[in-house]
Order: structure tokens, then sequence, then C-alpha cells
């Protein structure tokens, strides 16, 4: 009887310790954003940019704080030296106007890098294929810090003389 007690009490610890990796992995995947977008129900749009910084696959793409779509890809237009970032953009928000801006933002102030829309005025909508033409490269944080580096020894230069 005793020995059947431990055979249940053992099967129930070990059906518990089961779940409890079953949902870390499945908390893993969906923190990851690997399991969303799989390109069904979704349109191609490209945005060249001077500068993506620390952009990366899989990185949202948001309207007004609002995730609509995903990078898909980021390449280097060999004639431009640019970057070239397409998205997938989710069919149901097929409404945005052509002439809306790309802008690289970042998540806080160490955040990952993201793309933000602004919607733009015009009549016609992006569809499949579409470019957006208006972009805002990504600020890089080590470039502003060694500007104001620069400014400051410059600054205590025009000081002493």
């Amino acid at each position: 009887m005793k020995a059947n007690r431990e055979k249940m009490m053992n099967f129930i610890v070990g059906c518990f310790i089961i779940a409890g990796i079953v949902a870390l992995i499945v908390l893993a995947f969906r923190v990851s954003g690997l399991t969303t977008y799989s390109g069904a129900n979704t349109y191609r749009v490209t945005a060249e940019f001077q500068n993506v910084g620390d952009l990366k696959d899989r990185a949202p793409v948001t309207i007004a704080g609002v995730t609509i779509g995903r990078i898909t890809d980021i390449a280097l237009n060999p004639s431009t030296f640019k970057a070239v970032v397409t998205m997938q953009i989710d069919q149901h928000d097929n409404q945005i106007p052509m002439d809306s801006t790309a802008s690289i933002l970042t998540a806080g102030l160490l955040g990952a890098n993201y793309i933000d829309i602004t919607p733009g005025f015009d009549e016609t909508y992006l569809k499949e294929g579409s470019r957006i033409q208006n972009t805002n490269q990504a600020l890089i944080l080590q470039n502003l810090i060694g500007q104001l580096m620069f400014n400051l020894k410059g600054d205590k230069k025009q000081g002493k003389s």
C-alpha cells in the first residue's frame, strides 16, 4: 500500500515537472517572437535606410505603438550602399498611405530597435511590393556620445585661449 502511494506521488511530481518544462518552452517561444508572423495574410513592403543601427530580423513594425508587422530581411543595396529593409505587414492594416515615413526607433534608452511608421496623407495605400520613400535612420548612441565628447573637448580648448 505504501509503495503504491509512493509510486503515485512520484508520478504526480514527474507530471508537474514535465508541465513546468513545457510551459517554459512555450513562454520562451512567445517572448522571442519566433512563432508569430508566418507570412499568411500579410504583404511585403521595403524601405531603404542610410543606417539601420542594431535593427534585427523579426523586430516589430509599429504605427502609434501598435505592432502591425515584422521585419523579415535586411540586405545591402550594392549600388547605393544603403540598407534595404523588407517588412511583412498584416493584411488587415492595408490602408497605410504611400507617403508615410518609416523611422528606426529604440525601445527605451538601451532597448532593441524597431521600425515605426508615421502615416502620411496620400489617397493611395501601400500594397504588396511597395517601397516607403521617406525614411529616418537610426540614432546611434555611440556616435552621439562621441560627438558630445568631441564638443566638450573643443569647448575646453576654446576656454583656455
